[in-house]
């Protein structure tokens, strides 16, 4: 079976927020497509999982802040 697009953005993030060191050319391009699979995400998927969608955000802009 096909990952659904929620799915999708969960593994997204993960990549970006699992990635060490200083920010790099591959991680903005992690973030960016994380970015992505969230705002596409929202369009097919329940209220729980806008909920948990947002939370991507936020532990995703953490993560990114704290690089810089």
């Amino acid at each position: 079976m096909e990952k659904n697009l929620f799915e999708n953005a969960r593994d997204a993030v993960n990549r970006f927020t699992q990635r060490g060191g200083r920010q790099s050319a591959a991680s903005q391009q992690d973030m960016e497509a994380a970015r992505q699979a969230i705002q596409s995400a929202y369009s097919q998927c329940s209220q729980q999982e806008k909920q948990q969608l947002q939370q991507l955000e936020q532990q995703m802009e953490a993560h990114h802040n704290n690089l810089q």
